[in-house]
């Protein structure tokens, strides 16, 4: 499927927000994880990672180029040990809190 001018416009701005700002990136991923979506945080990790720069973030992270392509995708989903190297790489960890 073909993106339209705007939207691809769109997603290239975002990436090099995110590019500039670890705090930003911080706040995309906690702003996904508040939508209760696992596709909306899936999409958000991907920003982020492809900001950080794939082929490199996938050595960071130690896992496979094609592998973390392919637990980003748009169908991906990652086992709990992928996800904690990503995290882990990026500099960032998970914490719980009670729901209100």
């Amino acid at each position: 499927m073909e993106q339209n001018k705007a939207t691809k416009s769109y997603r290239e701005g975002l990436i090099n927000r995110l590019r500039v700002s670890e705090e930003l990136q911080l706040e995309h991923l906690s702003a996904a994880l508040e939508d209760d979506m696992p596709d909306v945080f899936l999409l958000a990790l991907r920003d982020v990672v492809e900001a950080r720069g794939l082929a490199r973030f996938a050595e960071e992270a130690d896992l496979n180029r094609e592998h973390l392509y392919r637990i980003l995708s748009k169908d991906g989903n990652p086992k709990l040990d992928s996800f904690f190297k990503i995290l882990k790489a990026l500099g960032f960890s998970l914490s719980l809190k009670k729901a209100a």
